[in-house]
């Protein structure tokens, strides 16, 4: 026998590569738990959000994605967010004064007219501009008694390119009316069309924003005969009683609404009182997501001491400045609406019929056809009687 063969080398067997333990280590463990949970925790948020942005709605998507960021513990970043871009984005104070103002209204400010007319707001930045406080009817035909007047006046002398858009409302000639929208007043109600209603476009004068959300106004509201939200002793409120007549004041009737009451709206503290501004806009809090200095759209309701309405609305406006200008206007009480550039709109009719809208300033995000489809908000509406 041959020792080769005998003792032929066998391969030697390859090397065996350490046992791995399929077990999952503690800390690997937890992290991948984590991840489970996470997953699943999101499952209804996504939901939540995919379930309202496929509600119907005439907002943007950008809107409705913040709204719904508000209502879901995330009020306070995004409150902080506006209030850095608004600082950022501030118009500076000082510099040049405009040259001329946009155009409101319709035919010339001179005309002779029946009636009661309220005078020339008076400039609070010399010299006035040409037509600057002048009030003007909103459509053709009208001009000889209008029952809607509309200007624009510089109303902060610290930022002299910033205007306001004026609206005055005869009482008497006018029938004023709360429409609720979609989402707004969030109390179970009847709606409506949650648009101008078709059948009464033909004597439709203007329509305009309601106020904050109730779930930030904390006010109550009352409709028809009706009381939705308890009303709140010593808010300001935007009240139509079933003789015609409008009021602006401080409430005190009490949780329920009176039967004499159509509709009633609260929001907030009442801006101007007795004709003087409200002592603690300085303190107090009439911006659900900005501060009251922050520059920003507002819009505000007031009455005069004849009992007509005053509406004022403009961009970069502080609490303070819509209160003056309501006041400039001949207020005695006035109360602050909606705010943000997405939710301030007065819109007139140059035609019956709701034909020819326009929106009181050319800046006014929401385009002018915005009430003639169901929206999201409740809105006022003014007719003529």
């Amino acid at each position: 026998m041959e020792l080769g063969a005998a003792t032929r080398r066998r391969p030697a067997p390859a090397s065996r590569r350490p046992r791995t333990d399929r077990r999952v280590t503690g800390p690997y463990r937890m992290r991948r738990i984590a991840l489970v949970a996470a997953v699943i925790a999101l499952i209804p948020v996504v939901f939540s959000y995919a379930s309202t942005m496929a509600e119907p709605s005439n907002s943007s998507l950008g809107i409705r994605t913040v709204e719904w960021l508000r209502e879901n513990g995330a009020a306070g970043l995004v409150s902080q967010i506006e209030s850095t871009y608004y600082a950022l984005t501030a118009p500076s104070k000082g510099g040049p004064t405009l040259h001329a103002l946009p155009r409101v209204g319709f035919g010339a400010p001179q005309l002779a007219i029946a009636g009661y007319r309220p005078p020339r707001v008076a400039p609070m930045i010399h010299p006035a501009l040409p037509g600057e406080g002048v009030w003007r009817a909103t459509r053709p035909g009208l001009e000889g008694s209008p029952p809607v007047l509309l200007t624009t006046l510089r109303d902060q002398p610290e930022y002299p390119r910033v205007v306001a858009g004026l609206a005055w409302i005869n009482a008497e000639r006018t029938r004023i009316t709360l429409n609720p929208g979609r989402q707004e007043p969030a109390v179970e109600m009847p709606r409506g069309p949650m648009e101008l209603p078709r059948a009464q476009r033909g004597a439709l004068l203007a329509s305009f924003n309601s106020g904050f959300k109730l779930s930030d106004s904390h006010g109550g509201v009352a409709l028809n005969g009706h009381t939705y939200a308890p009303m709140v002793n010593g808010q300001a409120t935007f009240v139509g009683y079933t003789n015609g007549k409008v009021d602006v004041a401080e409430w005190h009737e009490g949780r329920i609404a009176p039967s004499t009451v159509q509709f009633a709206r609260q929001n907030l503290p009442l801006l101007v009182n007795e004709g003087r501004a409200n002592p603690n806009l300085e303190n107090g809090e009439w911006g659900a997501t900005v501060g009251n200095a922050i520059l920003v759209w507002r819009s505000g309701i007031g009455v005069d001491r004849r009992g007509n309405l005053i509406y004022a609305a403009g961009d970069n406006q502080t609490v303070r400045s819509l209160a003056d200008a309501l006041l400039r206007a001949g207020a005695v009480r006035a109360m602050e609406l909606d705010i943000n550039s997405y939710w301030v709109s007065f819109i007139t009719y140059g035609a019956p019929g709701a034909g020819n809208p326009s929106n009181l300033l050319s800046g006014m995000n929401r385009s002018s056809s915005r009430y003639l489809e169901p929206d999201d908000r409740d809105f006022f509406a003014v007719y003529a009687r």
